[in-house]
């Protein structure tokens, strides 16, 4: 008996120990998670805390720089009474509207062709060239050649926010397509699978990763299609905000629809991350660096 009472407590304590390291692996990345929030927030505060007493002091010029407080006071006044173009919301929803629907056919255009370029290497060879071309193009300057065809409505920032969405998404997924582990297509074929169920099961899976990394920086560039079509020309949105603002010399009101675009920016990156965290929970935490 007492040997059996003793070869118990080492085992108990044995169990105890991977969880009390998770545990404070836990509280560790929480701290941590705090300080860098804590941190960021300090930054935020000294830019703006530094920006406003230098238009204060005279150190720059209000009228061209703006001020933390007006931009401020410009943002409530939208949200209060409206702009002269309609409510603060109904821009936001509209230049978002033209951000979403450029973003999405840009990347089912993006991830389509990438995989199916990818996949069919005499496909890849004989697009090559013209691909390239296309993506050596300014496509910012194509913003009027689609005011012209389009018009004033939102089809001509869509087109704008589906130029610069496709080609990284593109570009992402025909390296994803290409990236695949050769072994991994072999085994498929090797147990009967044809080529579009390789294509399915194996080739977009496995490119997956490499797709949502496209997604961060193409909804940026699909915000940055929509603005542009709306500061050349637009009926609605905040692009037009910022052209309006410009306009009347109101540099408050060109900061102040900056601002609402970094938060609508900022919203969408979270969303993004959130849904990629969610589909990619199977994949191990990468080691934090110190």
């Amino acid at each position: 008996m007492p040997s059996d009472t003793t070869n118990a407590v080492p085992l108990a304590k044995t169990d105890d120990a991977p969880s009390a390291r998770t545990a404070e692996r836990a509280r560790a990345a929480r701290r941590r998670r705090g300080l860098v929030l804590l941190c960021r927030a300090a930054v935020l505060v000294c830019v703006l805390g530094v920006w406003e007493w230098f238009s204060r002091a005279g150190v720059i010029d209000p009228f061209n720089f703006s001020m933390p407080s007006k931009i401020w006071d410009q943002i409530q006044q939208w949200a209060l009474h409206g702009t002269p173009q309609g409510s603060l919301l109904e821009q936001v929803w509209y230049t978002l509207y033209e951000a979403l629907l450029g973003w999405v056919l840009g990347v089912v255009a993006g991830v389509v062709l990438g995989i199916a370029l990818g996949r069919v290497r005499f496909l890849a060879d004989v697009m090559g060239p013209y691909i390239k071309v296309l993506n050596a193009l300014p496509r910012i300057v194509l913003a009027p050649i689609f005011l012209i065809w389009f018009g004033l409505g939102p089809a001509s920032k869509v087109a704008s926010a589906v130029v610069l969405v496709f080609f990284p998404v593109f570009f992402n997924a025909f390296q994803g397509a290409r990236e695949v582990d050769r072994h991994l297509i072999d085994n498929a074929r090797i147990l009967g699978a044809r080529d579009r169920q390789v294509t399915f099961q194996v080739v977009i899976p496995a490119a997956t990763s490499w797709i949502f990394t496209s997604l961060h920086v193409s909804f940026g560039f699909a915000l940055i299609g929509a603005i542009v079509g709306e500061y050349i020309g637009a009926t609605k949105g905040i692009g037009l905000l910022v052209s309006a603002s410009q306009g009347t010399f109101n540099s408050a009101g060109v900061y102040a629809a900056m601002v609402i675009l970094a938060v609508v920016a900022l919203l969408a990156e979270g969303l993004l991350t959130f849904l990629e965290n969610r589909l990619f929970r199977w994949k191990p935490a990468a080691t934090e660096a110190r």
